[in-house]
């Protein structure tokens, strides 16, 4: 979490103070995890909040750093097991935004810091007497089941409104594998990684 807090401000301390605009935002989330082999997933809703930083570059170029707390997983499903992931991230994207009018699109990288996870439902729970695998229904802390790190590309478009509303849309696409389970031969489960779509009202405060 430091380290995510630290590139927030690094950011912040080397892009231009004229013409720059902090706010604050919030929204829905879309969120799976992709990538296991064996089992489906589908999307939950979960949300995000976070404030934001604008700083005007060159023209209709900006950098905006953010800091986010935004909630992500999804539900994953196969013939045995039927579960939902709420994975809580302390995230940081540093985007590019280009604003043409009242449109803008944005895209960069995004760090995140996993705070805590938990999963519930029909899962493995143990091992039975024979030795193959056990399932029940369970609700249970699964942070230990995650990396803590989650690298991330964003792309996304908006349209700013009067009084420094905006609205606006983002694809948040994982790279990095972030499953940290092994199986029952001591093997790492396969790679899972993030998926989310973004819905989000923001407040820029001294906007026009």
């Amino acid at each position: 979490m430091k380290k995510a807090v630290f590139i927030f401000l690094l950011t912040v301390c080397f892009v231009p103070l004229a013409n720059a605009q902090l706010g604050v935002k919030g929204g829905l989330n879309l969120a799976e995890l992709t990538g296991r082999d064996g089992e489906s997933s589908s999307y939950k809703a979960f949300y995000h909040v976070g404030l934001f930083y604008e700083a005007k570059v060159l023209g209709p170029l900006a950098i905006q750093p953010e800091v986010q707390y935004s909630v992500a997983g999804g539900r994953l499903k196969s013939a045995f097991t039927n579960y939902d992931s709420q994975l809580h991230y302390l995230t940081v994207p540093v985007l590019a935004k280009l604003t043409v009018g009242p449109v803008f699109v944005e895209a960069g990288p995004q760090f995140g810091v996993l705070l805590s996870a938990d999963q519930s439902g029909q899962m493995q729970v143990g091992l039975a007497p024979d030795g193959t695998p056990a399932y029940g229904n369970e609700s249970r802390p699964a942070t230990g089941n995650f990396k803590r790190g989650d690298f991330s590309v964003v792309g996304g478009v908006g349209l700013k409104l009067a009084g420094g509303f905006s609205l606006g849309s983002r694809l948040v696409a994982g790279l990095n594998d972030i499953n940290d389970v092994k199986n029952l031969s001591g093997i790492n489960d396969p790679r899972l990684q993030n998926r989310v779509f973004q819905f989000y009202a923001a407040l820029q405060f001294g906007g026009r």
